[in-house]
């Protein structure tokens, strides 16, 4: 078993036990007394939900870029499950001055699956504004399989080949220079799709939360040898789904120029975006991956996928 396994899946014994529960609160002790502490100039948040959505969020679009700008953001990637965001980051744009605002799209029923003409009308809204298209998340075949519904599900391969209608988004991303998020695909599907994405054109590739994907480190060193960026969130370690150790020597093994952090928040009850990521930022600091190292997955890795500077 890999240490990132050992770390998620932790024994049963009871000096195990106290061990994770001493190291949890010390961590969090000490991200509570250094609150005020971490500076988020240049942070990018790649991962922000907002409202309206047809699930509960605690902050609207314009109040969500008002306090990541407020805190010092640099910028901020809305995503919504079911419609198009290009438009509203270029909504959301015009109430703050220094913040910039993206969006995108995601390619689940809403918007009519593997569509193409979902992606023209998301650049064709605001080609500034609109830098993504995540392939299916919550319509995704492995996490509507995965969750045992008898939900309609997007295929992005069928019987081991990529859909054909796939390759023609990979070739209008490419066009485009947009980020390809891999959404909530498998860690197999997602090495079969990323060589022929490549082979397109397609330069900036993202691993949708990797872990919550359940790839193992072998599949990560693949992935990232593939030149895509693996995205690591707050929500997972927020919400007790993943222990923060299990992000730490995923870091330490891969290097953390293969990483970008985000917050995935927004849900009904959770801070605001900017706290999620100077929480985030002060758990990997407590755990000791350094300045340089953050600076990597918070401020340059996303800020490459976006064409940023």
């Amino acid at each position: 078993m890999s240490k990132i396994h050992q770390a998620v899946h932790k024994p049963k014994a009871l000096p195990n036990f106290f061990f994770g529960l001493v190291a949890s609160v010390s961590i969090i002790a000490s991200v509570s007394a250094q609150q005020f502490e971490t500076d988020l100039t240049g942070v990018i948040d790649f991962h922000v939900h907002a409202g309206p959505d047809s699930r509960p969020r605690e902050f609207n679009d314009f109040e969500a870029v008002r306090l990541a700008e407020e805190a010092g953001l640099r910028g901020v990637v809305l995503k919504n499950h079911f419609t198009i965001t290009s438009d509203r980051a270029a909504l959301a744009a015009t109430t703050v001055d220094d913040l910039k605002v993206f969006g995108g799209v995601a390619l689940n029923r809403a918007v009519g699956g593997i569509n193409l003409e979902a992606i023209r009308q998301m650049v064709a809204f605001s080609s500034e504004h609109g830098k993504v298209v995540w392939l299916p998340t919550f319509d995704s075949e492995f996490y509507v399989r995965r969750a045992g519904s008898n939900d309609g599900f997007v295929s992005v391969m069928r019987n081991g080949s990529v859909v054909p209608e796939l390759l023609e988004v990979f070739s209008l991303i490419a066009q485009h220079n947009l980020v390809l998020a891999m959404g909530h695909s498998s860690p197999q599907e997602v090495l079969h799709l990323l060589p022929i994405a490549r082979e397109m054109g397609v330069e900036n590739i993202l691993v949708t939360h990797v872990f919550g994907q359940n790839a193992s480190l072998e599949q990560m060193q693949q992935m990232a040898s593939l030149g895509a960026i693996l995205e690591l969130d707050w929500l997972e370690v927020y919400s007790d789904a993943l222990d923060i150790f299990a992000y730490v020597d995923a870091i330490n093994t891969l290097g953390a120029d293969n990483f970008l952090i985000s917050s995935d928040f927004g849900q009904a009850g959770n801070p605001d975006h900017a706290s999620g990521m100077r929480a985030f930022i002060q758990a990997l600091r407590t755990a000791e991956i350094n300045s340089a190292q953050i600076d990597l997955m918070a401020r340059k890795n996303p800020a490459i996928l976006l064409g940023l500077d």
